[in-house]
């Protein structure tokens, strides 16, 4: 851990660490939020609201080393559209479920887009790209962990915990991303396919070299999108086949899957989130089902029991959360023993009087 001097913080800092003190003094519990685009998913918010977004703008950034730091309240839209100026991106391509999404809830949510789970091309998750962070733990101490540039790993790990926490570790003052350049050329293909025939040909090309950056299937269709150079691209094209998508279209398409307005995602019913080996068969499960990230990521709308459905995905190997759903009590995978011990071990040195956002990421804590 390495704490970096600040000369002059800002007026937001304050505010914030006075809050963070004085609940701790009280023991009062914290409902951390920024634009509460994400209020839906997790335990159900509780506690004294503490709102992040006056804590923003971007304080630093470097095209060419690749890296954005910006402050918790930074919208999402506007490190988008300054990464887009210079031909760049946040790679992981972040939901953001509501115009004012901030990247505060973007990094405690954890949540990552169709890009994912790419072939052969390094996008990852949100926390593969996070360098560094400064944090407010429980206490109101002001904690920096790893830096801004790639040569940097002090700290390194100890940033990507708060990916997910569900500031329940602490609350995020600033974030350090790595960026990349956007793909020189894209396309989508669309096939008719059953699920079976479309998990079977998403592992098949998964261990072939194409350049291949989402897939998405449902109801009889699957969609694939490429990304990369422009003679990768074109070679692709040529050995899949398949139906070429107007570019508005899939852009329109892509969007859809991930701010989850397509259709599939409409309706009240139960929303689950299914990781399982891209490998897995069909889940054997009532209602409709969506298959993402080359078969290792599978959205269910269903009103199958919660354990049956736990039940079927642990069978298949994976793990299921309830991401939208009435029924807030546990929408997390119950911890295994050993993981129980180490995430309470992580709360206790981070959050020592438990009073951050409490109940969103385990029921108890």
């Amino acid at each position: 851990m390495s704490r970096r001097p600040q000369a002059v913080e800002p007026s937001s800092v304050a505010h914030l660490r006075e809050a963070v003190r004085s609940a701790a003094s009280g023991r009062t519990p914290l409902r951390l939020r920024g634009s509460g685009s994400k209020d839906f998913y997790g335990g159900m918010p509780l506690g004294e609201q503490l709102d992040t977004r006056a804590h923003s703008g971007v304080i630093g950034y470097d095209p060419t080393e690749l890296v954005l730091t910006a402050r918790c309240g930074t919208r999402l839209a506007e490190i988008e559209a300054l990464l887009a100026e210079r031909g760049q991106m946040l790679a992981f391509e972040p939901p953001h479920f509501g115009p004012d999404a901030t990247l505060g809830g973007c990094v405690a949510s954890g949540l990552s887009g169709p890009r994912r789970a790419s072939n052969g091309l390094y996008f990852g998750a949100v926390r593969d790209h996070m360098l560094g962070c400064r944090i407010l733990d429980g206490n109101g101490q002001i904690l920096s962990f790893g830096g801004e540039v790639m040569k940097n790993v002090a700290g390194y790990d100890v940033s990507r915990l708060m990916a997910g926490a569900m500031g329940t570790l602490g609350v995020i003052l600033e974030v350090s991303l790595k960026v990349l350049p956007r793909p020189a050329a894209e396309a989508t293909l669309r096939f008719s396919a059953t699920e079976q025939e479309a998990l079977d040909r998403l592992n098949e090309w998964g261990g072939k070299p194409l350049p291949v950056s989402a897939s998405a299937w449902r109801d009889g269709v699957l969609h694939v999108r490429l990304e990369g150079a422009a003679a990768a691209v074109e070679s692709a094209l040529r050995a899949l086949g398949g139906e070429l998508v107007n570019e508005m279209a899939a852009r329109a398409f892509w969007i859809g899957v991930r701010e989850q307005t397509d259709a599939f995602f409409a309706g009240d019913r139960m929303l689950w989130r299914a990781s399982l080996p891209s490998v897995a068969q069909r889940l054997e499960l009532p209602g409709e089902q969506f298959i993402e990230w080359g078969g290792a990521l599978r959205w269910l709308r269903s009103d199958a029991e919660p354990e049956r459905v736990r039940a079927a995905v642990r069978r298949a190997g994976g793990h299921a959360t309830a991401f939208r759903s009435a029924d807030r009590a546990r929408p997390f995978e119950p911890l295994e023993p050993v993981q129980e011990v180490l995430h309470r071990r992580l709360k206790a040195v981070f959050d020592p009087l438990g009073i951050l956002n409490p109940g969103r990421l385990h029921p108890d804590w």
